[in-house]
């Protein structure tokens, strides 16, 4: 007789998958950041299979998140590669090769070839970018190629080219972008001036920074019998010279928008476009995208045009300049009566914006100036005032019109149409408000009454209250950094849901097309549908969007990293020496401080804190510690000295001093 197992099976337990995007620490150990989940996946370095940053994986969850621990899984696949490079230093012991890492997210030195890096041209001790080839089962490390010959660490360009390379970003362009733009012609023929509005014989100014050599932006300005105001917008008409599927053209859109290093500005167009064809420099015939607008002494927009037109820039001012008449308000002559006019009603749009509930995170930035050699001399607070305001609630206003106009079919009710043709907005939602209820009550630790945010606009009227009630004293950058991390980013998109931020019901970009890739489609969309034009495909324009935010990211990451790295630099022969500062952010391993005056940012490490062993509050802000309770919150003022300034890794390390009553 058969005999019957009578054991219960036990099912095997089936784990969710997900596929996400691997960001790695300098430990091994990685996390996977997963689209649209706001919690991401630990991975313990034994569990990676050799994934490594900025690969696509499919990760199993084997243990979800807990109250005090964060999800915790391990990688099953690795879907793609990322073909990103890493950028170390070329170490060679007769025929086998090493790029030698010190990264914070690549923990491992990559095998090379000797012969293929030095047909490269690069030679041991140099800095060079490689690229994974792979990683075989087994092996030790990873084996790549060298795709680029940085130079010898140390030396500004290398460091500069060095970080550029890191993401993915070329420093130069290929002969051919650079023949096929030296091509464009720049003469201006009746042909080039076909449906265009000729504005030349109207007053029309600059205002930029000193150094700008891209002038993509300018106003006319007229008065009208009636006493109102005529007001042109008017931005560089690329689209007109750029055109789909050139060269110039598909490297403008692989690169996605300009980069702004410290010491350099890494253009998304050649020269002959960037500062010479398009930029609108005085005294010289150009082709425009243009908004023009009828404006009452009061600031309201009474009708406006939106057209192709040629301009003649009369005067180029830099900030300093037009803040200059601003303070002055004498109106002596053309151009002082212009920029004082369209300063009066910059200032009632600006009014107006905020009155409807836009938020004002109007926060100093922290600038590096640096010598003929790239070194960092001065790190000073740089503030907007009167001048970036007016250029800026112009910008604003144009782009906001020309959403509007494509969204509402034209019309001015501020009501979508329902066949509205497909376009490129800029889209920002609404904040998260379990963010802001943290907020709600780490202000009430210091006596605020912050309002409930119920709904996106009842979160505006808490914030602007907030932040009014607490500007100009210790704790308000706390409360700013706060309710900044509580925001949503801004992208692209073909689904309009408004800007949160900026109170609009319709935005997009199209004043910086000379530096941003969208603006460029933006006026290429307005040029079609002006012109009759069949709706564009909303999902390939929805592709486009999104590498669109993509770029936009990794420009910002890498504009990010060279001023870590400058202020790093700035620091080195600081070590030792102590500062006063407050506790602008903290983690579970540490607690991070921005010092007077400079505002650098550096970290004490939790366990460098000898006094106690403090535990990281996440829902209030605070590190705990756990024998004498002390608690450090965000912007604490404390005392610290200057430990280590590791310029490789571009990390800041102090050592907490004292708390400062």
């Amino acid at each position: 007789m058969k005999k019957v197992n009578t054991r219960r099976r036990t099912k095997r337990k089936v784990c969710p998958q997900f596929v996400g995007r691997v960001q790695m620490t300098r430990d091994g150990f990685i996390f996977v950041i997963i689209e649209g989940q706001d919690d991401d996946v630990f991975v313990k370095a034994s569990r990676t299979r050799h994934a490594l940053d900025g690969d696509t994986v499919r990760v199993a969850v084997t243990r979800n998140k807990a109250s005090d621990r964060r999800r915790e899984g391990e990688v099953v696949e690795i879907i793609e590669r990322s073909g990103r490079q890493f950028v170390g230093i070329l170490h060679t012991v007769g025929a086998q090769g090493w790029v030698l890492m010190q990264s914070k997210t690549m923990p491992y030195d990559i095998e090379i070839d000797v012969e293929q890096a030095f047909a490269a041209g690069a030679k041991p001790g140099m800095k060079v970018a490689a690229v994974v080839d792979g990683w075989d089962r087994g092996e030790t490390a990873p084996h790549g190629h060298i795709v680029d010959v940085l130079g010898y660490p140390g030396e500004n360009d290398t460091e500069m080219h060095a970080i550029l390379a890191e993401f993915n970003l070329p420093y130069r362009f290929e002969k051919e972008v650079e023949n096929a733009a030296e091509g464009i012609s720049e003469e201006i023929t009746s042909e080039d001036m076909k449906g265009r509005l000729d504005y030349r014989d109207r007053f029309t100014f600059t205002i930029d920074p000193a150094d700008a050599k891209d002038f993509d932006d300018a106003l006319s300005y007229r008065k009208l019998s009636g006493g109102n105001f005529e007001i042109g917008v008017h931005i560089a008409d690329v689209s007109y010279y750029v055109r789909p599927g050139t060269p110039v053209d598909k490297e403008a859109r692989e690169r996605g928008t300009s980069v702004y290093l410290v010491d350099r500005t890494v253009p998304m167009l050649p020269e002959k476009l960037c500062n010479k064809l398009c930029s609108l420099r005085p005294d010289e015939d150009k082709l425009c995208f243009s908004v023009i607008f009828e404006m009452t002494p009061k600031g309201e927009v009474k009708s406006r045009r939106i057209n192709r037109t040629a301009i003649r820039s009369n005067s180029r001012l830099n900030y300093d300049e037009a803040q200059e008449i601003i303070e002055n308000g004498r109106a002596e002559n053309e151009l002082q009566e212009a920029v004082l006019a369209c300063f009066r009603l910059a200032m009632i749009l600006r009014e107006n914006r905020f009155k409807v509930g836009a938020i004002n995170f109007d926060r100093p930035e922290m600038k590096v100036e640096v010598d003929s050699d790239g070194k960092p001399v001065k790190v000073y607070e740089k503030f907007s005032k009167e001048a970036n305001w007016l250029i800026e609630e112009f910008m604003l206003l144009a782009n906001r019109t020309v959403a509007e106009f494509v969204a509402t079919g034209g019309q001015m009710n501020g009501v979508a149409a329902k066949n509205a043709k497909p376009f490129v907005y800029r889209i920002h939602g609404e904040p998260n408000f379990e963010k802001l209820e943290g907020l709600r009550g780490f202000a009430s630790n210091f006596g605020y009454r912050m309002g409930e945010a119920k709904n996106g606009k009842s979160a505006a009227e808490s914030l602007r209250g907030l932040l009014s009630a607490s500007l100009g004293k210790p704790e308000y950058d706390a409360f700013e950094n706060i309710a900044l991390r509580s925001m949503a980013k801004a992208v692209y998109s073909t689904d309009n849901i408004g800007h949160y931020g900026l109170a609009f019901d319709f935005y997009t970009h199209f004043t910086s097309p000379i530096r941003r890739y969208p603006d460029t489609m933006v006026h290429r969309l307005l040029a079609r549908y002006l012109n009759g034009g069949s709706p564009e495909n909303k999902e390939k324009l929805e592709e486009e969007c999104r590498h669109a935010s993509e770029r936009e990211l990794v420009a910002a990451d890498a504009e990010r990293t060279s001023v870590k790295y400058k202020l790093v630099e700035f620091m080195q022969d600081k070590v030792g020496q102590e500062f006063d500062g407050t506790v602008s952010g903290m983690t579970e391993w540490g607690m991070y401080v921005e010092i007077e005056p400079t505002k650098i940012e550096g970290m004490v490490p939790l366990r460098e804190i000898k006094s106690d062993f403090y535990d990281f509050d996440e829902a209030h802000y605070r590190l705990v510690g756990r024998r004498g309770g002390k608690a450090f919150r965000l912007g604490d003022r404390v005392r610290i000295k200057v430990k280590n300034a590791n310029l490789e890794q571009r990390l800041l390390d102090y050592e907490l001093i004292e708390t400062i009553k």
